[in-house]
């Protein structure tokens, strides 16, 4: 069965790592488009696994990313 929280958690990562940001740049990114996160809060997140899928999209576009292949 796939855990698709570990699925999405995975796919940020790989985002994150391929692009050099780190948790700290991105919180800077997130509030840029007005989305206020702590660093702690996405640390949690990441370390769970479970944040939601609006989530997700903020990130994609705080990073710029306009596709997502999976």
């Amino acid at each position: 069965m796939t855990d698709w929280n570990d699925q999405a958690r995975l796919k940020l990562r790989e985002i994150l790592l391929r692009k050099k940001i780190s948790y700290k740049k991105l919180v800077v990114l997130l509030c840029d488009i007005g989305v206020q996160e702590t660093e702690r809060a996405i640390q949690g997140k990441m370390a769970r696994g479970t944040f939601s899928f609006a989530f997700f999209l903020q990130c994609m576009k705080a990073l710029g990313i306009t596709n997502v292949d999976f």
